[in-house]
């Protein structure tokens, strides 16, 4: 029990510095928005290949850093097109090198830290709409984590998939949606976003992706037999262990924005209904 308290102090205190950091990053935008999503990235594949790649890791990790700095050099110039090409040609360098065992997992490692650098700076590249839609994004991830952690530890019962995270369970992830959507309609509320139905039903569908992302990660870990991707969060493990909801979450808010409003608006996209 005192072991539980202190891991739950120890998550509280890293989210108290974390959360701010990346509202201040998305407030500021432009390149602090940029250098605080690509350190994100590079952390993230750092773990990913030290988690996945086995002898390979040093030789994919210096292909994926590259695709990923240039990645963020074309973001930076306003060419998401190039960017997104340079993260596919980084895929095909990792997969040509690596070994075959290995392959699949190492280029799909390029395209996660890929997707945690473009999904947040191509939301947020919208001038109008790019900061209420990462605080949309924001919100609900934090608030299906929090409040499915919360929720299912007081109403327990029947396991989500317990083969994957035998921790979590379908209450959790009801309650989790639930505070997402409040949470998601009322930061669109704040914003002067009227159509709160369509809000919540976002609200619904980026709650699930993050849950879904989660479940990944903890399948990933046991696939590698790993516990954290890393230990250099407190209470949290690794930057993949915090992030594994909001790289999907984001990913499916920036489909969503770019079907609903085009490669060149997709916050209003995703905002305006």
């Amino acid at each position: 029990m005192l072991r539980g308290r202190s891991n739950l102090a120890l998550r509280i205190g890293s989210s108290l510095v974390l959360a701010p950091l990346a509202i201040a990053a998305a407030y500021f935008g432009g390149w602090v928005f940029l250098a605080f999503w690509m350190l994100a990235a590079l952390g993230v594949l750092w773990e990913w290949n030290g988690l996945v790649c086995g002898h390979d890791r040093n030789m994919v990790l210096a292909l994926g850093v590259a695709a990923l700095l240039g990645a963020g050099a074309f973001a930076a110039f306003g060419r998401p097109g190039f960017a997104l090409l340079l993260i596919a040609l980084g895929m095909l360098a990792v997969a040509t090198l690596a070994s075959r065992t290995r392959r699949t997992w190492c280029a799909t490692g390029v395209a996660y830290a890929g997707t945690m650098l473009m999904a947040p700076v191509m939301l947020r590249g919208d001038a109008n709409f790019g900061l209420v839609a990462l605080l949309f994004v924001f919100a609900v991830v934090w608030a299906t984590d929090i409040v499915a952690y919360f929720g299912g530890r007081t109403l327990g019962g029947p396991k989500l998939m317990p083969n994957v995270s035998p921790n979590k369970t379908w209450s959790g992830a009801i309650c989790g949606a639930t505070g997402a959507i409040i949470c998601g309609c009322g930061v669109a509320s704040v914003a002067g976003i009227s159509n709160l139905v369509a809000i919540g039903v976002l609200a619904l569908a980026l709650s699930v992706a993050s849950q879904a992302g989660d479940l990944f990660e903890s399948a990933l870990k046991r696939r590698f037999d790993a516990k954290d991707a890393s230990n250099i969060l407190p209470g949290h493990g690794g930057l993949m262990d915090r992030l594994d909801g909001f790289v999907t979450a984001c990913m499916g808010a920036l489909l969503i924005g770019v079907a609903h409003g085009g490669i060149e608006h997709p916050a209003r996209g995703l905002m305006v209904w």
